[in-house]
């Protein structure tokens, strides 16, 4: 007799990761937007004492790290939700609101985990599609907006298109969604995004209860594989529910000392944004002689369009073969394009000489 598995497991599609984990050799893994700078030795320092003390369990509370945070952002300890990567705090906040007959609104092609929210909780996913540009039409998501939404859930930079919305946009939109519903701004880029600085999105939570902010050590700090990160809320209440549906210790002891670490380094931060912007440039302008117009990132990795006479797979397969890692479109909701991350300058001379091979 066969195993009973839930419905849900049908419904539930399978997050795209990248590949090439298990290759050996010289890489240049441009396919998971991580950063290319080592965490600083003194958050390694940090993380390895508080491990030294493993066998007794993390703070349950993260209050060290939500203290920082309160102190830097100017925000309550209890409107701080820690969570096990951004991902965490999204997937508990789905499952606190989202139910049957609910409805969640977000963009498409966007982060390749919201599709999990709706299939998890068996509430509805309304997918509005991006403008011309590759960026969120905030007009046509707010007419999605019914009185069964629970959730919007807006990623600013766009993932995997790279793009941003202005800030007073943003500010009209939240403004505009009626109070019952709460909106996700997920703010994983959000250092690199020099169209704001990153706090202004954090004032708009003195005026809207129902929003909540994404944000993630696993990019600009480097500490992808410690798994840290947070929602600044609007309310107490949203913090307290997410906790309410995850299992305790959702933070590691390791994770939560080198993200307060990290947090005293904001000069480190200024550096690694500007180090990856002049990369970024650099970049762009090698695609645009190679005829492949990027979108305009507001990330530390860039989106482009292959056109109709370049096959996708062909280009992601060929650039593994010469040691190069990139993300399909295809796999992140657009087929014919490709996302990159902005690696350093051998990497990315390693990708455009592959690309001249390649497409032409």
């Amino acid at each position: 007799m066969a195993i009973e598995f839930a419905e849900k497991i049908r419904r539930l599609p399978s997050y795209p990761v990248a590949g090439g984990y298990g290759q050996t050799g010289s890489l240049a893994k441009l396919a998971s937007n991580e950063s290319p700078f080592a965490p600083l030795p003194s958050v390694v320092e940090a993380a390895a004492k508080a491990i030294a003390g493993a066998n007794r369990y993390p703070d349950p509370t993260s209050g060290a790290l939500r203290t920082a945070l309160a102190e830097r952002h100017g925000i309550a300890p209890g409107r701080i939700a820690i969570g096990n990567g951004s991902c965490d705090v999204l997937l508990a906040a789905g499952e606190a609101l989202l139910e049957p007959g609910a409805e969640l609104v977000y963009a498409w092609p966007s982060f390749s985990i919201y599709p999990h929210l709706a299939a998890a909780s068996g509430a509805r996913a309304i997918e509005v599609p991006l403008d011309a540009e590759h960026r969120h039409d905030l007009e046509a998501m707010r007419t999605e907006i019914t009185a069964a939404t629970r959730l919007v859930l807006v990623c600013n930079p766009n993932n995997p298109t790279s793009t941003a919305l202005r800030f007073d946009e943003l500010a009209a939109f939240v403004a505009d969604v009626p109070r019952h519903v709460v909106v996700v701004l997920d703010e994983a880029y959000g250092e690199f995004n020099l169209l704001q600085d990153p706090e202004e999105s954090v004032a708009l939570l003195r005026r809207h209860q129902n929003l909540m902010l994404l944000r993630t050590f696993s990019k600009v700090h480097g500490l992808a594989a410690l798994r840290v990160g947070y929602g600044l809320c609007g309310s107490d209440e949203l913090p307290r529910a997410v906790d309410q549906v995850r299992q305790p210790f959702f933070c590691n002891v390791g994770a939560q000392a080198a993200a307060v670490e990290a947090l005293r380094h904001s000069d480190e931060v200024t550096r690694r944004v500007e180090a990856n912007l002049a990369e970024r440039l650099a970049l762009e302008a090698g695609l645009r002689e190679l005829e492949l117009e990027p979108a305009d990132s507001q990330a530390n990795f860039v989106w482009f369009d292959l056109g109709e006479a370049i096959e996708e797979a062909e280009v992601v397969n060929g650039l593994a073969e010469r040691g190069v890692l990139v993300r399909a479109g295809a796999a992140l909701g657009r087929a014919g394009a490709l996302r990159v991350t902005v690696g350093t300058e051998a990497e990315n001379e390693r990708l455009l000489a592959g690309l001249r091979e390649l497409v032409r």
